[in-house]
């Protein structure tokens, strides 16, 4: 079986070595290196249920490659000396914050190993109308927003621009007991703190307003007003990217499927983004399993699954992202009365821990 995958970003790598893993030949085509040499600084959270899969079902990650999350606190505007919600497992951990850039290293160190795994970068600018007529792919899972295939025939989605931009950083401080993340809903958007190490966190602001930068000055007046402990030593570059809301309306056509952020963009606060990703690529290796085990063919019936199988699924789950942000933007005593109440519900927080860790499949 040959399957084709367009794209050379993080969700293209994974499903590349989930996909050998099965003894599956892929080629991997793209039009530019997407190693995040220009978003050094972009982290990844990935739940703890998610975080086993990959490890046991697409690669291993070394052990100094990621940092455990065993617990959140969530503040808002007006709530600054006490926060709203928290959330802990016991003492376990919630989730795992990893760098993308080293992520997308391992992958293509595994993936060059392998004899049925082969990358090339496109040059003819027919290549896409090649190998929709040539039918050399028994399978073509794009991953790449931007080329052709996303133009012309994976393109009707539902959209909403937030009018707002992320900005991602990394800063080094001094030694701190740093396995809880802090996001806090201020005036002027949801920001993020995710430890890497007990010396180094990352930061996720996205902001309302990005007509004005976000600064090491504005940074500080954050840190400041919510008594956060870090004493900051260096910050890295600071990265911007643009954020809206998308769901595709159509998976697949023909023999060709979109995956990834073609399938599903969300705003970051709630950091599912990858997560959404690692849950479709589950779905989709569990599906060409079932069609292996029993000698049927790897064909465009697999997409047709996966689309009735998930799609629901990524539209509430992604929906009810899009609600809290929403809802946080609000960013007043009321909101935060409701948000007090929930999370003095047990039952409630232990169901949204769940929601955050398995999404909504279980």
């Amino acid at each position: 079986m040959n399957i084709c995958i367009l794209g050379d970003g993080l969700t293209a790598l994974a499903l590349s070595k989930s996909l050998i893993n099965k003894k599956l030949n892929v080629s991997m085509y793209y039009e530019k290196d997407e190693h995040f040499k220009d978003f050094s600084t972009r982290t990844i959270g990935i739940s703890k249920d998610n975080f086993d899969y990959f490890n046991k079902d697409i690669i291993k990650f070394k052990n100094s490659m990621f940092w455990e999350i065993k617990k959140i606190d969530v503040y808002s505007e007006t709530s600054k000396e006490e926060k709203i919600i928290e959330f802990e497992k016991s003492g376990n951990t919630l989730f795992y914050i990893l760098k993308n850039q080293l992520i997308c290293n391992l992958l293509n160190a595994e993936l060059k190993k392998n004899n049925l795994f082969k990358k090339k970068k496109i040059i003819n600018p027919n290549f896409y109308k090649k190998i929709l007529n040539e039918k050399k792919f028994d399978l073509i899972i794009n991953c790449d927003n931007k080329n052709v295939i996303s133009k012309d025939y994976l393109n009707k989605k539902i959209f909403k621009d937030y009018n707002s931009s992320a900005y991602t950083t990394l800063i080094k401080h001094k030694k701190t007991n740093n396995n809880k993340a802090i996001q806090i809903f201020t005036k002027n958007g949801p920001i993020a703190f995710l430890p890497i190490s007990d010396i180094e966190t990352s930061i996720v602001f996205s902001k309302l307003d990005s007509k004005n930068k976000f600064d090491l000055k504005e940074l500080d007046t954050i840190i400041y007003n919510y008594k956060l402990k870090f004493k900051i030593k260096s910050i890295s570059q600071i990265n911007k990217f643009p954020l809206h809301f998308s769901l595709a309306r159509k998976y697949h056509k023909k023999n060709i499927m979109a995956f990834g952020d073609m399938l599903h963009r969300i705003h970051p606060h709630a950091g599912q983004g990858f997560n959404m990703t690692v849950r479709d690529i589950k779905i989709l290796n569990s599906i060409i399993n079932e069609h292996l085990s029993l000698g049927l063919q790897i064909d465009s019936q697999i997409f047709e699954k996966f689309e009735t199988r998930v799609k629901h699924f990524n539209f509430l789950f992604s929906s009810g992202i899009d609600f809290i942000y929403e809802f946080f933007k609000i960013n007043n005593n009321l909101s935060n009365k409701i948000v007090k109440s929930f999370g003095s519900n047990k039952h409630l927080k232990k169901y949204l821990t769940k929601y955050a860790d398995q999404g909504i499949y279980f």
